[in-house]
């Protein structure tokens, strides 16, 4: 929940980074709804728009919630979904976050589901069961390389003070790939998975260059153009 009309700017700060230095990666942003109609204007084919979560279902009476076809209309390609934030502050399931993937199939939309264990969770040991647990609930077996990308989200590293270490990040992208590929057959084997733990300009090269890291969902460091473009710029080293 951050971005108004005033912050557009820093969108076309990053288009005109790209201008100068062409990414060697996709490049997606995912601003509030309010904006994204707005930004593809700035976008046009430097970068990619995105929403930040959909409803399940395509119209009708849901005041406040925005559908996929809406964000389609406005301009996204892509909506995140099962944000950690959604599922802990509006109680969101898995089998909510399947339903709003298959939303995001239905109106032409890339799906990016989210997974991660809360901070009690790694402390037990159940990290890797609730990774698990949630890949298989949250994606539904239609998913595809080509409309799926998954996000690992460690929630226990958000605010904690806590930051997962390289061998953290490796083990648990390799654990969802075993998951996932178990889940979808050949289609896993694709499926890219984001790393999504206070991604910055700092630590990006090493992330990225991690195995079964295929991108990063950055959070607060793309508020800011030029944090952004380092963070894209990191992608060479993949």
């Amino acid at each position: 929940m951050n971005g108004v009309s005033a912050d557009l700017a820093e969108l076309e700060a990053l288009k005109q980074g790209l201008a100068v230095a062409p990414a060697a990666c996709d490049v997606l942003v995912c601003p509030p709804a309010s904006l994204i109609a707005r930004a593809a204007g700035t976008a046009k084919s430097a970068f990619a728009l995105g929403g930040q979560d959909c409803h399940a279902q395509p119209s009708g009476a849901f005041t406040g919630d925005i559908s996929a076809e809406m964000l389609k209309d406005a301009g996204a390609s892509a909506v995140i979904v099962g944000h950690s934030e959604r599922r802990q502050y509006h109680g969101e399931r898995d089998a909510d976050v399947a339903a709003k993937a298959r939303a995001a199939w239905r109106a032409g939309l890339t799906a990016i589901i989210c997974i991660g264990e809360t901070e009690g969770e790694r402390d037990a040991g159940q990290a890797h069961h609730v990774c698990g647990g949630q890949l298989r609930g949250s994606i539904p077996v239609e998913a595809t390389a080509e409309n799926t990308a998954i996000a690992y989200e460690p929630v226990w590293a958000i605010g904690t003070g806590r930051t997962p270490s390289d061998d953290d990040i490796v083990a648990m992208h390799a654990h969802i790939r075993q998951c996932v590929a178990l889940h979808l057959g050949a289609a896993g084997q694709k499926v890219r998975i984001l790393y999504g733990g206070s991604v910055k300009p700092s630590n990006a090269k090493v992330i990225l260059s991690l195995g079964d890291v295929n991108g990063a969902l950055v959070g607060g460091a793309s508020l800011k153009a030029q944090d952004f473009l380092a963070i894209i710029a990191a992608s060479v080293a993949r």
